[in-house]
């Protein structure tokens, strides 16, 4: 993969490094100091990525599984969080289940296939042993859906104590609540933010709270969902979220961002949003990132801590977030982003697909090396097109995964 970097040394780069230090300096100093968590900020950059075929071939192999019936055979959306017994929870939005074939498919071409008949449920959960080999498929969906028409995608996902100060350990999922709506919202209108509560460590579903419900909002594309990532710093879990940005005049989404005290994510008046100069427990969320054309994210993004400094993946804008991944970085959640900086183009299968939402993996990283994962979906606006495409070569809606590293302007 050609790396850039020391052509920009030749080039003569040393004053907008310089100039770029002294910006994130003062960026620093301005900031209150409730938003600056761990100090230590400076600029941080993508310097190279590879792919990881190991972590894609398990999901792989487990895909392709035909050993049952009810099990996971492809899906999107991907989180994970890491349990306290070491396993690995992962969750997927829109799921097949059922039985995949050897290849020829039916149309004679070398690929695992399954029924276009096959199940689909809107959510699945997938647990991984702690050696990381993927184990079972939870019974699915794990999530019912709220009402007719609607369903849950779940998205990120914590271990907290069940009450502040028990020692009894919980899962927290933040979910998705999306209702069936006319184009351009073909996946749905999005509709509230919920918290779910798994049992620890048989994953039983306790409940589901509604933390912020979007109904009341009369324009769709200014409805924020958060969870899309969610990043602890000092007392506080910092949840992101986006619009769909599905308005003609905006193609580009706009990134949010709420924080909740340690342990208290169920707890909907626990929750603060940023309305654009300050916290509060009720107010209209102010958006952090995203002038809706040039900079902004998908309705997917991510966001990790690299020391004192937050990095943030989305898609880029424009015709290149259907194949490019870039990154913005900042001093504090709440901004100001700074970016987009060097962006990266994965490996993709051949046919008409698209990348999308991707995601860090924070408990499967070490040291400099960040695992990420995208998504892969046939590119087809009916929808009939793109469930026959993944049904004759089951490998394509599956998450795929790359290491990247991270580094200031200087490595």
């Amino acid at each position: 993969m050609p790396d850039d970097t020391r052509a920009r040394r030749r080039n003569g780069t040393g004053l907008g490094i310089l100039l770029a230090l002294v910006c994130a300096a003062v960026l620093l100093t301005a900031l209150p100091d409730h938003d600056r968590e761990g100090g230590g900020c400076t600029p941080r950059t993508l310097t190279s990525w590879s792919p990881d075929a190991k972590l894609t071939g398990e999901f792989a192999r487990y895909g392709d599984d035909a050993g049952r019936t009810d099990d996971w055979t492809g899906g999107d959306g991907t989180h994970s969080v890491r349990l306290p017994d070491g396993r690995v929870l992962w969750l997927f939005s829109d799921t097949y289940l059922g039985l995949v074939h050897a290849p020829p498919n039916p149309v004679g071409e070398s690929y695992a296939w399954r029924d276009p008949s096959a199940p689909l449920v809107r959510n699945s959960a997938v647990v991984m042993s702690r050696e990381g080999r993927l184990l079972t498929t939870l019974p699915a969906p794990l999530f019912p859906d709220p009402g007719p028409q609607q369903w849950r995608w779940p998205v990120a996902a914590r271990v907290e104590p069940r009450s502040s100060g028990s020692a009894q350990q919980v899962v927290r999922v933040l979910l998705w609540t999306r209702t069936t709506g006319q184009a351009p919202w073909i996946y749905g209108v999005p509709t509230a933010t919920e918290v779910a509560t798994l049992s620890l460590p048989d994953l039983r579903l306790e409940g589901i709270t509604t933390v912020l419900d979007q109904r009341s909002v009369v324009d769709a594309s200014q409805r924020v969902l958060f969870g899309t990532s969610a990043v602890d710093a000092g007392d506080w879990t910092y949840v992101f979220g986006g619009d769909d940005g599905r308005a003609a005049s905006r193609p580009v989404s706009k990134a949010y961002v709420a924080r909740v005290p340690h342990g208290r994510l169920a707890e909907p008046g626990a929750w603060e949003y940023w309305d654009g100069s300050g916290w509060a427990a009720r107010a209209r969320p102010a958006p952090v990132l995203g002038d809706g054309q040039r900079t902004g994210v998908g309705s997917a993004f991510t966001v990790v801590r690299d020391g004192g400094t937050y990095v943030l993946f989305t898609m880029a804008a424009g015709t290149a977030g259907l194949t490019t991944i870039t990154s913005y970085w900042a001093c504090a959640p709440t901004g100001p982003w700074q970016g987009p900086t060097r962006s990266f183009s994965p490996s993709l299968p051949q046919g008409d697909v698209a990348a999308y939402n991707p995601q860090a993996h924070p408990e499967l990283s070490d040291g400099d090396r960040l695992v990420l994962s995208y998504d892969v979906n046939w590119l087809d606006a009916t929808g009939a097109g793109a469930q026959a495409n993944l049904s004759r070569n089951v490998s394509l809606y599956r998450p795929r995964f790359v290491t990247v590293h991270l580094a200031g302007p200087d490595a």
